[in-house]
């Protein structure tokens, strides 16, 4: 559609006016265009600068891992009573620096020095005990034995006695009783003879047949008979008698011998005193372990009446006070080591692919904001939700998949000079180097 030309008179002012203005226009529309391409420069400069960093900051993040959940970690040990006592002295104030061994708290000792010297005397008595027990072991091994040797001599005495005296019955019992009653019955014999004469010899004389003379040889004869007779049962009752003495005698040799058995066996059963006695120094030695044991317990009771540093530390939490009764195992304050500090770092997961025990760490402290190196020492077996009091339950249908973190053991090297900054507790950043 073409334009219509409108033909009408222009006012020459108005003429002049457009034509001024449309000349001053030309240069703010070229100095507007001026502008905003420096404007886009500006723009593309600072594009261009994002991306560099960027990919700095990308290029960088391929050969380290960091993150800033991560805190110092270290020992907290408490120190405790192990007796019960009146607080006497208490030599150290919270956060002071101790050493090793350092007497912190003093406990009054009166009363476990007296058992050590209850213990001690209880010591010497029971080794006076075993000294006289092992003085009367040899001596009554000495005098049973020479008991026993005597009743053993005794015996034999005895014994033979007891033969000896049974041989002489047996020989009276029989032989000497023997030889008696045929004695009696041989004067018998003959007396029976000198009397048969004596009576066939009567009426000879009487009638004088035969002499006066020979009438009174057969009258002695027959005496003779008679009293040899007499002496012959003497014998014999003699010889009985003698058989009952040496039975008597052997009776009693007998029962010597049997006294003598008895006083064997006797010295023989003393001989056990020695094996009592030995029984008593093994019980006497014991008692002494046993006094020796107690002492050695009053004294590490008295020695606990001074509660001393078990390392090297500052002093923190103190709440003993001199005055206080205390009992065993009542913490008295708790003693950080500083200069025994380590970091555990939470990494998530997906940052711990090429993570390994060994690689180069730096810890940064908020404190300061100083770098520490280290390496990294171990990870642990288990995220932080799963070890935590109430682990997640997740087999619910409310599940939201949730990125875990695992802490990683992060031991710093030596520092120059010990630690003066690091505390248990602090924030910290940590950066693993993977490669």
């Amino acid at each position: 559609m073409e334009r219509e030309t409108l033909d009408y008179p222009v006012d020459p002012e108005v003429k002049s006016a457009t034509r001024e203005r449309r000349s001053s226009e030309v240069p703010q529309r070229r100095e507007k265009k001026r502008t905003q391409f420096g404007r886009n420069l500006i723009i593309l400069g600072v594009l261009l600068l994002l991306a560099g960093a960027g990919l700095y900051l990308w290029l960088q993040s391929r050969g380290h891992v960091s993150t800033d959940d991560a805190q110092v970690d270290g020992h907290i040990a408490p120190v405790s009573a192990k007796i019960s006592g009146n607080v006497v002295e208490v030599l150290v104030s919270d956060n002071q620096e101790v050493k090793q061994g350092q007497a912190l708290v003093r406990i009054d000792p009166r009363d476990y020095q007296a058992k050590v010297d209850q213990a001690r005397a209880t010591l010497a008595f029971a080794q006076s005990q075993a000294r006289g027990a092992s003085v009367t072991v040899p001596l009554i091994r000495e005098t049973t034995a020479s008991g026993t040797s005597g009743a053993e001599a005794q015996l034999t005495g005895a014994e033979a006695q007891y033969e000896q005296a049974k041989l002489d019955y047996q020989r009276a019992s029989t032989t000497d009783i023997a030889w008696a009653r045929a004695n009696v019955n041989t004067a018998q014999a003959n007396h029976d003879r000198a009397q048969a004469d004596l009576n066939r010899m009567q009426p000879l004389v009487e009638k004088e047949e035969i002499s006066r003379i020979q009438f009174d040889s057969y009258v002695a004869a027959a005496r003779v008979a008679e009293s040899e007779l007499q002496a012959s049962k003497d014998k014999l009752t003699g010889a009985t008698q003698d058989a009952e003495t040496k039975k008597a005698a052997m009776l009693s040799a007998q029962a010597r011998v049997e006294q003598a058995r008895a006083g064997v066996t006797e010295a023989r059963a003393n001989q056990q005193q020695v094996n009592v006695r030995t029984a008593d120094v093994v019980s006497a030695e014991a008692n002494i372990g046993q006094a020796r044991a107690a002492l050695e317990a009053a004294e590490l009771n008295l020695s606990y009446t001074i509660i001393v540093a078990p390392m090297d530390g500052v002093v923190t939490k103190k709440s003993i006070e001199v005055g206080q009764i205390i009992q065993p195992g009542q913490g008295l304050m708790v003693l950080i080591p500083l200069q025994d500090v380590w970091v555990t770092a939470n990494f998530k997961e997906t940052q711990l692919a090429e993570v390994h025990s060994g690689q180069r760490a730096e810890v940064k402290a908020d404190l300061g904001g100083k770098t520490y190196p280290g390496h990294v020492d171990s990870i642990a077996g288990a995220t932080g939700t799963r070890l935590s009091l109430l682990p997640p339950e997740n087999a619910t249908g409310n599940y939201v998949k949730v990125v875990q973190r695992i802490p990683v053991k992060i031991v710093l090297d030596p520092i120059p000079g010990g630690n003066k900054t690091l505390r248990p507790g602090m924030n910290v950043e940590a950066t693993i180097f993977t490669k």
